[in-house]
């Protein structure tokens, strides 16, 4: 109930790097078979599968390959960088608010599937919080998770030499961010629940 939507989950994020990434003329993940839903060609090891077997409530997949040198000549290769990397984290959000809308509806009309069937009760409820963690995880600004690359394409070049710094200490600090995650994401979590719980009040 957990692992499935959230591999899921996972394969649209990445399906989304590389849809944006094409739609802006770099075609090297559709090249590599990555701009596909097919959960298979997107599993990391560590991110898909052993962090979820673990109880952490999020995690990633392999990443896709994005060559800003292939973008088109009228998009800015720092503008194109931070429309990619943003893509995951949105459709994540899209997915979330999906979910809402249909749990919402469901409440509402036909009530009575959802008391007759748990499984899909739990599955919808997993989808939302899966997508929210993940939304807000990918763009907390570590290396190599998405929010770090919306920060490369926008940083001062006064202050470029310090990130780099900051991106060779990335590899340790990611283990502290997959530790205490939880409890970085938690404020950020609960905005985006009461947002999601207003868009189901509406709705019911």
């Amino acid at each position: 109930m957990y692992l499935v939507p959230l591999v899921l989950s996972l394969s649209v994020h990445e399906f989304a790097h590389a849809w944006s990434a094409y739609k802006l003329g770099d075609d090297t993940a559709a090249r590599e078979g990555r701009m596909t839903l097919n959960p298979l060609v997107h599993i990391d090891l560590i991110g898909t599968v052993l962090l979820p077997l673990l109880g952490i409530p999020f995690g990633w997949a392999k990443p896709v390959p994005i060559d800003p040198t292939r973008f088109r000549r009228d998009v800015n290769m720092g503008t194109g960088m931070a429309i990619t990397a943003s893509a995951g984290p949105i459709s994540n959000v899209i997915l979330a608010v999906l979910a809402t809308i249909a749990f919402g509806l469901l409440i509402r009309f036909a009530p009575e599937t959802l008391a007759t069937t748990p499984a899909l009760d739990a599955l919808l409820k997993a989808i939302i919080g899966i997508n929210v963690s993940l939304a807000i995880f990918n763009l907390l600004p570590v290396p190599p998770l998405d929010g770090s690359r919306i920060v490369e394409a926008f940083i001062p070049n006064r202050l470029r030499a310090g990130w780099e710094s900051f991106a060779r200490i990335a590899p340790f600090l990611l283990i502290g961010v997959v530790v205490y995650g939880g409890a970085l994401i938690a404020g950020p979590r609960r905005l985006f629940f009461g947002l999601l719980q207003r868009l189901l009040d509406a709705i019911v």
